[in-house]
């Protein structure tokens, strides 16, 4: 396959999963209230958060330089791909790359732009798109979008166990978006599949530099 048609399939890739997730995230922000859930079956739910920090909504630092490192990050991810285009490596090995950094976009779109041009969003009012009053926050600050929730299932540890016991767990708790799915899967499928490939790619890299 021609690297031009490998490049093809990387932008249509990126593309695909970009604009899909702004879409849902811009729905479920002009749609719900902050905290609001729609059930659509026991183990699977729309709730709308904002995540202020990194995934799982962790805050260590700065959110502005969060948001630069995020963009620095995205443009090494650029050259890496066209580096493996180049280099004739396999297009389901670019793809996965290419998903990774379309997540790794997604997020970075909110954080640069959704505090500018949406209104803050309450337990009881919803955000509007481009407020007459201006945004809630400043460019570099916005809030990333979540909204999928999978509980699907919950127990409490016995009461004998320590520190834990008494306590209910909840698999999978944690709540996301198609930007974080779309990093996610790409990493897992990399790491167990193709984890020669990544190896030979930075072999390359530095033969190149």
């Amino acid at each position: 396959m021609t690297g031009y048609k490998k490049a093809f399939g990387a932008i249509a890739v990126v593309l695909l999963i970009l604009i899909a997730d702004q879409v849902i995230k811009i729905w479920v922000k002009t749609h719900f209230a902050l905290a609001e859930d729609f059930r659509i079956t026991n183990w699977f739910h729309i709730r709308f958060i904002e995540n202020p920090g990194m995934a799982m909504g962790i805050e260590i630092i700065k959110k502005s330089f969060l948001t630069v490192f995020r963009i620095a990050l995205s443009i090494a991810i650029v050259y890496y791909i066209y580096s493996l285009i180049r280099n004739n490596f396999k297009l389901s090995y670019i793809l996965l790359v290419s998903m990774i950094f379309a997540g790794a976009i997604g997020n970075i779109v909110d954080s640069v732009f959704y505090g500018v041009i949406f209104s803050e969003s309450t337990s009881v009012n919803v955000a509007v798109l481009f407020p007459p009053e201006g945004g809630y926050g400043s460019w570099l600050h916005g809030k990333v979008v979540d909204m999928f929730y999978f509980p699907l299932f919950t127990f409490t540890w016995p009461s004998w166990m320590p520190w834990i016991g008494g306590t209910e767990f909840e698999f999978f708790r944690y709540i996301f978006n198609l930007a974080d799915a779309s990093i996610s899967v790409g990493m897992v499928v990399l790491i167990l599949f193709f984890r020669k490939t990544l190896s030979l790619s930075f072999e390359k890299q530095k033969i190149e530099s």
